[in-house]
């Protein structure tokens, strides 16, 4: 089968943990004997191979870590660039089934035209429900003129698509009162290339030795810092944890909310906390073998369940989960259950620092919880699992 992938984000530009599970995504394809074709922006028009896998780069301008209005403009034209390369390449090159992922709602007329063009089917990851976070977090207003213009994208976004996949039940569940659709709804969870230990990179005591916490637990945290993120919520645990001298807590990535971490880092006097910066994906998997703890935060107003992705990085190196999330939200049952970590609603702010009191003071504990996330990582989260279920589903079409 010939299988085109649109996203917004791809290895090698980019640290962001979609753009890894969608490169995974596509050697998984390669490597069951499907040809694939990746097309994304970057920074210039470029075609490259790499092995068999063709990857169309577009100049589009930048949409990512920079001003709103600036990304709302460039990922609106997302669809206009890649029309060059539709009409002098892809119009030609028929592909049986495409595949897109959201963020961003702006790839949807394209693959319209290009569902128009093959007569083939489309299959929408959907990850990222927008602009309906941005209304919860009071970014957008429900009824404003912008609000209006990304629920149209929105709109054309589902409609473009065959098979709308969602990360959870709950996600699911949410999105089918929500949205009045006659798409076939499934769940498709977030994947990792599941690797063996001896295939991760070898035990690294750099960072430690760098930051002066050897014999520390080291609370880390890795990916978007944004408001979805609530990076607030991360800071308070961090001031409620400054009197246990053997915690220390890691902050990499980038977002909205970096000026707003490091302010308060200095402003609470966080002596247990440092921000690092972005590293690049070597130096970000070499950390999650170094350090204890995998942190993440969802923010307590979101209506939808996101499962995010950092997590299955942190389950890939066998470490503890401890995270917050929105009420209902079913990563809370599902790590909970499993004995992978602890999870509470955000602003139970006791809860979350009693729960981190325990993994800092019992190294037996954490290494339990983090076996077992590996072992729930491996049952529910393999990358062979969701190209087979892809392409089970894409045959019902």
């Amino acid at each position: 089968m010939k299988i085109l992938i649109l996203v917004d984000d791809f290895l090698p530009d980019s640290i962001k943990i979609a753009a890894k599970m969608m490169h995974e995504l596509a050697m998984q394809f390669m490597k069951e004997g499907h040809e694939v074709t990746v097309m994304a922006p970057g920074k210039r028009e470029l075609s490259t191979k790499e092995g068999n896998l063709r990857v169309i780069r577009y100049n589009a301008g930048r949409i990512k870590n920079t001003s709103k209005l600036r990304r709302a403009i460039n990922e609106s034209l997302l669809w206009v660039r890649a029309l060059p390369i539709y009409f002098f390449d892809l119009r030609r090159d028929r592909h049986d089934m495409i595949i897109y992922y959201s963020p961003t709602i702006f790839f949807g007329p394209l693959v319209q035209l290009l569902k128009r063009t093959w007569k083939c089917p489309s299959y929408l990851i959907l990850r990222d429900i927008f602009p309906q976070w941005a209304i919860d977090q009071k970014i957008l207003k429900k009824k404003s003129l912008i609000t209006s213009y990304f629920k149209l994208f929105e709109k054309i976004n589902y409609a473009a698509a065959d098979i709308i996949a969602l990360q959870s039940p709950k996600n699911l569940e949410w999105f089918g009162t929500h949205f009045s659709t006659n798409k076939k709804l499934s769940v498709l969870y977030n994947w990792t290339n599941v690797l063996e230990r001896d295939d991760l990179p070898e035990d690294s005591d750099k960072y430690r030795k760098k930051l002066k916490l050897e014999g520390k637990t080291v609370f880390f945290y890795g990916g978007n810092m944004g408001k979805a993120q609530d990076m607030m919520n991360l800071v308070r645990l961090a001031k409620n944890m400054v009197q246990n001298t053997n915690a220390h807590f890691i902050f990499v990535g980038l977002g909205d909310e970096v000026d707003l971490v490091k302010k308060a880092i200095i402003d609470y006097g966080l002596t247990n906390t440092t921000y690092l910066g972005a590293v690049d994906q070597s130096e970000y998997l070499l950390l999650l073998r170094e350090f204890d703890v995998g942190l993440f935060s969802l923010h307590k107003s979101h209506e939808s369940h996101n499962f995010p992705g950092k997590l299955l990085g942190y389950m890939q190196n066998g470490l503890p989960i401890l995270g917050s999330v929105n009420p209902g939200n079913d990563v809370k049952e599902l790590i909970n259950s499993h004995s992978a970590g602890y999870i509470s609603i955000n602003g139970q702010d006791e809860e979350l620092a009693s729960y981190a009191q325990k993994l800092s003071n019992d190294p037996i504990l954490r290494k339990k919880m983090g076996e077992a996330a590996n072992q729930l990582l491996k049952s529910h989260f393999s990358v062979q699992h969701s190209t087979k279920k892809i392409l089970e589903e894409i045959k019902e079409c």
